[in-house]
Parts: C-alpha cells; structure tokens; sequence
C-alpha cells in the first residue's frame, strides 16, 4: 500500500488502485499521489498476475485536479517555460505508461472528476461514470491561465471530434454524465455505488490494452487538419472569437485551440508534446501566476474567513432585518433568504416593502425557469421574507442590514428606531458605499456593534461584500459580520474606514479618468474602447450612466460638505456637473446620459457629446488611454493600502476584481503594480503625472517600495 493510493489484487488478477489523500476531501494530483501512482503503475506493469486494473477514489468524488498550491508558486520561483515542459510531460509520460503497459485500465469514476482527473480518466482504456447529476467531468485550466496539460487537448478531441471538444477545452463547461455518455467521453454509467463493479465486470471479459488513436488507421471524428473544410471553419472562427473576447491579454484560450490544432494534425505522441509546449510557456508566465493566486488561492482563503478575530465562537444569523426595500434591501433580503435566514423586509410603507419582495419573487421565478431551483424551493424562500413598516417587528433580529438612500440624516433616523427596538446582541450594518462609517455610528447608541456591510448590485449575482471596520467597532462584531457573509455565500474583503473605503472609492477613478478624457476631447469611443482592451467589463461612461449621473453627483457634493473649505473636486467633476445641472442627462434610468437609449434599440453613445467637447487633435494611441485607466486605479489602491485602509494585498485584488470587474490578467489593482514592476510603474505614473496632472502623483510608500526593490508580494510571501 502507498501513502496516497490503496493497491489490491484479487483473484481474478484485476488490482485495484483506490486514489485517497490523506487530510483532504477531495483527492488532488499533488507529487505524493503521482508518485505513488507511478509506483503502482510499474508493479502491476511487471507482474504476470495482474490481467487489468481499475482506477477509483475513496471519496465522494474522484479527483479534481493538480495541485494549484504547487502550481501558483512556479513564476515566483523562477520556473523556466523548459521546466514547465518538463513538469507537464512527466504526467504525459505516466498516464501514457498506463495507456500503453500492455495491461487494460478501467477508470470507475464515483464522482466530480476536473482537470488533471478527467485527463487520468481519459488515459484509461474504459470508464463507468456514476449516473449521478452530480458527477461533472470537465477541463477548467483556461480558468486559471493554463491549458490541459496531461493529454487533455489530445486525447479528448481524438475522443469526441474537435467541435465537440472545443467548448469543453476553451470555455471550461462542464459535462452531465448523460452529456459525457452521448459524446463518448464515457462508456457507460451505473448507479451509484455500483461503478466499481462496472468496470470490473469489463475487465473480466479479457478486454483489448490499445487506446483508439494507437489502432492502425485511426482518424480523428470529424476530421482535422486544414484541408478539411468544417475544421478550418471551426478554427478560424474560434480564433477570431477569442480574439475578441480575450483582446490577447489571456493567453491561454488561444495556446488551448492551437494544442488541438497543431496536435490534431500530428502523431499523438508528438500532439501530447506540443501541448506541454504550450503549458510550459503558461506555466511560467506571470497572467497563469496572478489568475490562479487572486482567484483562487487568495479568494479561497476570504471564503474561509481567513481574515476572521481569532478567538470568537462561531455564530449564525437567524432572523435578519433589513432597512429599505428597493433593489439592493430587496437583493439582500433574497441572498439571505435563499441562505436559509428569516428576513423582515421593513420600509417606509407595506405597499413599498411587498415591492421589494416583489422583486425577491421574480429572480426566484427566473432561477425555476433555468432549472435552478424548484417551485417549492422557491416558495420557501419566499416565505421566509416578511415586508413590514412596523419596526416593533425587528424585535428578536440577529442582524440588522441598512439600505436606505444614501443620505446621512435619513440613516440616523432609521439607525435610532431600529435600535430602539432591536435586541442587546444584534449587530448593526450599513450598506452605505461612501459614508465613512465611523460617522454613520454616530447616531447609534451602540458604535461597538456597528460595521459597514457593502453589497454590490446586483446582489444575486456579485459575490462581494465590503466589510468596513469603524472606529469603535468590535472584533466581536467584525466576526459576526464575517460569519453572516460565509452564510449567504459571499466573498468578504475586510477594510478599514475612509469616506468611499476602498471599492467605491477606486472604482470612482475609473469614472472620473473617463470622465476627464472626455472633458479633454478625447473621443469616447476611443476612452470606452480602451477600457475594454484593458480587459475591463464595461466602459468608464456607460458604467456611469449605470450607477446614474445623478448619484455620483451627490456623492461629491456630500464629500465637499463633509470636507469643507479644504476639499478638492475630481478632474471629471466638471463634466458630470454640466450633465446633471445643466443638460438634465442623469443616466439611464432617466433616459439619457453620455449614451442614448431609444426604446426597442440599441443604447449608443450621445452624438450630441462632440458638439460640446470637441474631438482634440491628435488623438491619443489607444495605449495611452489603456495606461491612464489601469494605472489611476491601481495607484489609488497603493493610496488606500498606504493609507492603512487595506490592511492586505489579497483584499485589494479580491476587492478590484469582483468588485467592479479590474481585468482578472492583472491579478488585480496591486498584483498589477507587482506585475509591472515598482520601479518601472512607478516612472510610468511621474510621466502621468507630469502630463495630465497630480492625481497620478506617487505616494512616499510607493516610492519607497520601487527604490527597495520590493513588491506587495514578496516571493517568499
């Protein structure tokens, strides 16, 4: 027996090698379990008694993948794309060695099976799928910047057909095991706890050891290669898609389809090595290195409460109040019902508050006409919100969740006659997404238990929440507050207080640079277009016009009252001004702003906006205002870090890339710094700075940092 893999051998000849990681759910192809692996490979290789084997798992799913943990580190160590070559082509070579031992392998697979386990399972020569809707076999490397790296983009396409398998490959969907059986990407399914003896049952009957494309005459389903005319269509039309949808700032999407193109139209032993060709060069490029340490490595440890007050019982929300029911108290009211959590649904007048469930009712009825929950699931969430306007109902609430105007007098009133009623141990939260939070607390008789809760919109489908520690807010209530963010299923970021705190008050660059290059005459074609070949979701001016004109007028009125004499309105502020007090183009939900939106058409940008800033000349390259966005965004989070409004890199990434969509290449606002170099960004910003003015002035800790050498993440971090 190894450490990782449990080998038997029966008397039938037919050993079994039952994959189970010790101290883990979920099995993973780390070197311990390749090792041994191998090492299980060559014994029953070299032993006469063995007629076949079988591959399996001991957990509820079968394996999931590499091991990301020893994936993340490779850039940072120095790997070389030759070593990254390497490191593919020794899982090539083993599960090679099982395809072509001269003993048949059966993979019964009981569960979940990604990555690196779908590719064991396809160098397997049979492979019985538990007939179970949870059972998925799938590909996902282009998620984390990488490529199959273990057969994946041979074996597969050889499989099922290249058209097939592209989706599969580049896009990361995942398959149903009916999906799997009728693309042929398994033999057969059984119910569940019966694969095992699936697969042993096809061993017995004395079964041929030679995978599809070792057979003589072997031809890929469909065909491939350019002389065939629907594969050449595929391909062109898939790199002209990707081309688009990546703007060449992923490269991992286009090195996948070109592995099967290349791959497919040589011998499978040399396709198996174009592809480690590929993955060695991701592997050791620094867009796989940020991907997989922002999405997945630092997101996983937010979703585990890695910022959590050590020392403080775990706690769980009840009963939940939340304050205002317009579209983000009624999202709110939702994620937290569909969490299990009774919600009273309180505003100004019952007809006002059954609106917000109104609106809980119809994404509840849109997710049962996609299949993703049932009717009854629906109605018992939907039970579990009360609209109310009597705040005598919040008595026995866990937690109350403020989500009225953004109006520090209305929050008050609304602070006070809650906490009149609400019980001693119930925290208190503030959806606010620019009033500093410690000034909120103010009205509160309580400032120990009150925090800052900052959802984004729409709730149901950001998975961000913004917890902003107040002056006097308790460990207590910080954890309390992480641990209802865990309930609904959210990823936290934990941030101290300043007027905007951090989201809110980076994203506002990023409107305010568009803003500004417009006032400058830069065309706002040209300033939406740069946003999106930066890789952001969405252009600086039609995302204005989303949170409305309107509302980003106020809130820089309220910041100069707040601030008095000494305040400073933003560059943009001049053109936002003239929108909203004197063209009456507030955004979209008025109708109008810097794009039109005619009903039944297409929204489109304002013709009218070159008539009052005319198009300057020359104009500048595309790169230029690429430049202006990332790096004003990115030097304002070294701002806030500096600050000591973010207490850790991880927050500001997480933060930055679902918060408000900053490219996912860059592994967010700070690994984007790292990405670039200190030094180098922070010459790049003196030039900003020198041209368009002082918002792009460096700040002494970045300074510092670029003269040291340093990073925000240092290697051995």
């Amino acid at each position: 027996m190894q450490d990782t893999i449990q080998y038997t051998l029966d008397a039938d000849g037919i050993a079994t090698l039952l994959i189970d990681l010790p101290g883990s759910k979920m099995n993973i192809l780390n070197q311990q379990v390749l090792a041994d692996l191998s090492a299980c490979v060559e014994t029953l290789a070299a032993d006469d008694r063995v007629s076949g084997a079988i591959v399996a798992s001991a957990k509820s799913t079968f394996v999931v993948g590499a091991d990301i943990m020893e994936l993340v580190s490779a850039y940072d160590r120095g790997m070389t794309a030759e070593q990254g070559y390497a490191w593919s082509q020794s899982l090539t070579r083993l599960f090679r060695r099982m395809e072509t031992c001269g003993k048949p392998f059966a993979a019964a697979v009981n569960g979940l099976a990604l990555g690196g386990g779908l590719e064991l399972c396809l160098a397997c020569h049979y492979r019985v799928l538990t007939d179970d809707a949870k059972a998925l076999l799938g590909l996902p490397e282009v998620g984390i910047g990488l490529i199959p790296g273990a057969g994946g983009t041979q074996r597969l396409p050889r499989l099922t057909g290249i058209e097939n398998s592209l989706p599969v490959i580049l896009q990361g969907r995942k398959l149903s095991p009916d999906e799997a059986l009728a693309m042929g990407v398994v033999h057969e399914l059984a119910p569940a706890g019966e694969t095992l003896e699936r697969a042993r049952r096809w061993l017995l009957d004395k079964p041929c050891a030679v995978a599809p494309w070792d057979a003589k005459g072997f031809r890929v389903p469909g065909g491939a290669g350019a002389m065939n005319a629907k594969t050449t269509q595929t391909f062109m039309v898939g790199t002209s898609l990707l081309a688009g949808q990546t703007q060449h700032r992923y490269p991992a999407p286009i090195a996948a389809l070109s592995a099967v193109y290349e791959g497919c139209i040589t011998p499978f032993d040399t396709g198996l090595d174009i592809e480690s060709q590929y993955f060695g060069q991701l592997l050791s490029g620094v867009t796989a290195r940020n991907i997989m340490r922002s999405l997945f490595v630092n997101k996983g440890a937010a979703d585990k409460l890695a910022r959590r007050p050590a020392g403080i019982e775990k706690t769980r929300v009840a009963r939940l109040a939340v304050l205002g029911a317009g579209m983000m108290g009624a999202g709110i009211a939702h994620v937290s019902a569909r969490a299990g959590i009774e919600v009273m649904l309180l505003d100004t007048t019952l007809e006002r508050a059954e609106k917000g469930k109104a609106h809980a009712a119809d994404l509840l009825d849109k997710a049962v006409q996609r299949g993703r929950v049932s009717r009854q699931q629906s109605e018992a969430v939907l039970d579990r919100i009360r609209p109310t306007a009597d705040y005598l109902d919040l008595a026995g609430v866990d937690l109350v969740i403020e989500a009225v105007f953004e109006d520090r007098e209305i929050k008050a009133e609304v602070t006070a006659r809650a906490e009149a009623v609400i019980p001693r141990h119930a925290i208190f939260a503030s959806n606010t997404s620019t009033l500093p939070i410690t000034g909120l607390a103010e009205a509160s008789r309580r400032p120990e238990s009150f925090i800052g809760l900052h959802f984004f919109s729409p709730v149901e489908k950001m998975s961000l929440v913004e917890l902003i520690t107040g002056e006097q807010s308790s460990t207590e209530s910080v954890a309390r507050g992480l641990d209802y963010i865990q309930q609904i299923r959210k990823t936290p970021i934990v941030v101290n207080d300043s007027r905007g705190f951090y989201t809110s008050r980076v994203f506002g660059t990023y409107t305010d640079e568009g803003m500004t290059m417009l006032g400058e005459g830069i065309r706002p074609a040209l300033i939406e277009n740069a946003a999106r070949l930066a890789g952001l979701p969405v252009g600086p001016l039609a995302v204005m016009d989303e949170v409305t004109l309107e509302l980003g007028y106020k809130i820089s009125l309220q910041a100069a009252r707040d601030q008095g004499e000494g305040h400073e309105f933003a560059s943009g502020f001049p053109v936002l001004k003239k929108f909203v007090e004197e063209l009456d183009r507030k955004g979209k939900r008025f109708g109008a702003g810097f794009y039109d939106y005619p009903r039944g058409g297409k929204k489109r940008l304002w013709p009218g906006l070159a008539d009052i800033y005319p198009p300057c000349e020359p104009q500048p390259v595309a790169d230029e205002a690429v430049r202006r966005l990332l790096y004003r965004q990115a030097l304002e989070s070294a701002r806030c870090f500096e600050e000591g409004v973010l207490a850790q890199p991880a927050d500001a990434d997480i933060g930055s890339i679902f918060g408000w969509g900053y490219p996912a290449w860059t592994g967010g606002t700070l690994s984007f710094i790292d990405t670039v170099g200190a030094e180098r960004f922070v010459a790049e910003c003196d030039r900003l700075a020198a041209e368009y003015g002082s918002r792009f002035a460096v700040p002494e800790g970045l300074r510092r940092l670029a003269r040291d050498g340093g990073a925000y993440y240092m290697p051995d971090a």
